[in-house]
């Protein structure tokens, strides 16, 4: 800034007043600094003017994958709360790697911003702890772990499963299969728990459960492909995800396989990512409001930024059902075992 001011012929105040307040600075003066900063190359040091200050009007957001689109809605609602605030949003994607999230948080502390928006991985909160003792407010979005000491918003995960089993079992469905996703996930985990609970209400229905490494279409391909070559009897006749991708993955191989989708087998998915819409035979699915979790994530950051008596906050959103072809085609009901086990080649 002594450069700026020493090349333009102002005083150093000047230059700060340029840089922060234009509005003092005359039309004149305001020129010449503008000619200095750019014939000198010069970016102010928003960290150092934080160190100075004390605060930041950045946020940083961590966040968990952005192959899934409800990050990136989430991101979109954050970043539309903080512009309204006069905060800039900083995204970072750990793509589901700890080692990688973790050095994000340590980045994001070392730039002293105003907070961080974390949507973790179901692993150890260990980072939170690390970033809050260097005084750094943090907000959870989407995983919590059960902690009370700072800000969360969430999903009710239970309820979405439980959301999605019900569609099946009331569109007729009664051998359903919980298809995929690692089982040490929480939001896994929850919506294979609310499906049970469907299950276990109406009485008459059975629910197989087969676990997966990971929630990509491959796995889903993998899982259909060995229920369509049990007897027709054994083969489901609604199937459930935790994720879109393996959803379409076991339509992809339904079809491939010569079953109709959703005649033969109703396929649900979770999430309601971008694809689902576009695929040959839309997907039905739970849908998380992505945008609402960003937005309210930011809000609670900013009062904690604001309210020197700000008191934590966990609110739980309610996720929806999407009615699409995948479970309510041209009749939306299951085909007789007859013809299910001629379709099968049985």
């Amino acid at each position: 800034m002594k450069d700026v001011a020493r090349l333009a012929g102002v005083s150093l105040g000047t230059v700060s007043n340029a840089l922060n307040k234009p509005e003092k600075v005359s039309e004149r003066s305001l020129q010449k600094v503008r000619i200095a900063i750019e014939q000198l190359g010069f970016v102010p040091n928003s960290a150092a003017r934080s160190l100075a200050v004390g605060s930041s009007a950045t946020v940083g957001m961590v966040l968990t994958d952005l192959d899934n689109s409800l990050f990136v809605d989430i991101a979109r609602g954050a970043e539309d709360q903080a512009r309204q605030s006069s905060h800039s949003l900083l995204l970072a994607n750990s793509d589901l790697d700890l080692n990688r999230q973790e050095s994000y948080l340590d980045i994001f502390d070392e730039a002293r911003v105003a907070g961080i928006l974390f949507a973790p991985m179901n692993a150890s909160l260990e980072g939170v702890d690390r970033v809050r003792r260097h005084g750094r407010r943090v907000v959870l979005v989407n995983y919590a772990g059960g902690r009370k000491d700072c800000c969360a918003v969430l999903s009710d995960e239970e309820y979405g499963g439980y959301l999605a089993a019900r569609h099946l079992i009331e569109m007729g469905r009664r051998r359903l299969l919980f298809a995929g996703g690692p089982e040490e996930f929480h939001a896994v985990k929850e919506r294979r728990n609310g499906a049970l609970r469907a299950v276990m209400e109406a009485g008459n229905v059975t629910l197989e459960i087969i676990p997966s490494r990971r929630l990509k279409s491959d796995e889903g391909r993998r899982i259909a492909a060995e229920v369509v070559q049990r007897p027709a009897a054994r083969v489901p006749d609604g199937v459930l995800s935790p994720s879109d991708r393996i959803a379409a993955g076991v339509i992809h191989e339904l079809m491939a396989r010569g079953l109709s989708v959703p005649d033969d087998v109703a396929v649900l998915g979770y999430d309601n990512n971008q694809f689902t819409t576009e695929a040959a035979i839309s997907i039905s699915t739970v849908t998380q409001d992505g945008y609402q979790m960003g937005l309210e994530a930011m809000k609670l950051l900013l009062d904690e930024e604001r309210d020197p008596h700000h008191e934590h906050r966990i609110l739980t959103l309610r996720p929806r059902l999407i009615v699409r072809e995948s479970t309510q085609g041209a009749s939306g009901r299951p085909h007789s075992e007859e013809e299910q086990r001629r379709r099968l080649g049985a």
